[in-house]
Order: C-alpha cells, then structure tokens, then sequence
C-alpha cells in the first residue's frame, strides 16, 4: 500500500470508529501481508511521517492517539492513575515524568514502556485496591489520590513532598471515604493529613474581614 493509502485508512478509522492504535497482526491483514513483511514498509512509513511507533507492536497517526488508548491497547485490563491522572484532572501543578498504571496482570520484563507519550509503569496490584473505571482508562479523581498515596508510600516517600495538590476542596468525600477503606491504614492516615493541610492552607489565605 502507498503512503497515501495507509494515511487515508488510518484518518477513516479515527473518524469513523474512535481507533487511534492499531497492533502489526491488524495492519498487516489490512495490508494482504505477513507481519514480517510489513515491518520494512511500518519503518518506511515512520520516516515519512505517515504513522508513530507507540509501543512495541503498537502503531497509529500521530498526535491522536491518548495515554489511555495506548494503555489499554496494550493492557485491556490496566488503567491510568496515581500522579499523571491527578494532573490529566487538574489536581497537582507538576507534570509528572512517569505514567503509572494500576493492573491485574503481571507484565514481568514489560512492566516498564518508554513510549513517545512518556514512561509507562504497569504496577500489578491487589484484587481490594485494583478497580477498572466503567468508562475508559482513566481513575477517577477520588481513585487517583488514594492511588498515588499508595504508590508514593509503597516506595516509602512522602506524597506531599512529591507535589502541588489544588483543587482538592472539588472532590467528593463520600467517594473517598468509600474508596480509601480498600488501603492500609497508613493511607487513610495520609490522605487525613493532607486534606487537613488543604483546609489549614485555605483558611491562613482568606483575608480577614
């Protein structure tokens, strides 16, 4: 297929059907060829500009395909959360350097991706603290905070230290209540802490009347 053709087949897939990854097994029977075959014309299509290479395996046009396809392109199981979501939220000021996905697999040798969106980290954790968002790849809100505590104690250091936190007064606390009851204690703890600190910062920042 020309360059042409495959940017065309590419666009009509996005438009059409919301498809921004596609694996080598789907092009090349897009394509009429073995898997082998299509590798020599995917590089020749990189250096054209025609497509990106995301992941090993995971090709799509570029600048539309989003963290969370690409995660759930190659984990349909996994999901996006602690630091990166809080920020894809609004929540923390710092852009985090670091994609961390909750999941339910065990990625052994691939649990760590370096992509062109950024470093990806499979963390495969718990059946009580594992919950896939009903829509997407996405954490919620509540589910990412409590997930970056975790995270940040699991690798013992402070969460606070880590990050900006704003807009945390927007979260629904009947949520976290609910949610934080799956973690160690210590995460409750910690999430106690810093939502005290939220309130406390607030209030020394209100002008008095």
């Amino acid at each position: 297929m020309k360059a042409l053709k495959w940017q065309r087949y590419l666009e009509t897939q996005h438009h059409l059907h919301s498809k921004t990854v596609f694996s080598v097994a789907e092009l090349a029977n897009v394509a009429g060829t073995s898997a082998h075959n299509l590798n020599v014309e995917l590089a020749r299509l990189e250096k054209q500009g025609v497509i990106v290479r995301y992941a090993a395996g995971r090709y799509g046009l570029p600048g539309v395909v989003s963290t969370e396809e690409l995660v759930s392109s190659l984990d349909s199981g996994a999901y996006v959360t602690g630091s990166y979501a809080l920020y894809l939220h609004g929540l923390i000021t710092q852009v985090p350097t670091e994609i961390v996905c909750f999941t339910n697999h065990r990625h052994n040798r691939s649990r760590i991706r370096f992509t062109p969106l950024g470093k990806i980290t499979f963390v495969c954790v718990k059946p009580a603290i594992y919950s896939l968002p009903r829509e997407g790849a996405l954490a919620l809100p509540e589910q990412a905070l409590c997930d970056f505590i975790y995270i940040m104690r699991q690798r013992g250091v402070n969460p606070e230290s880590q990050v900006t936190f704003r807009r945390l007064r927007d979260l629904k606390s009947s949520l976290l209540s609910a949610l934080v009851s799956r973690y160690p204690k210590t995460v409750c703890r910690n999430l106690q802490t810093i939502l005290i600190d939220i309130r406390n910062d607030s209030r020394r920042s209100t002008p008095l009347r």
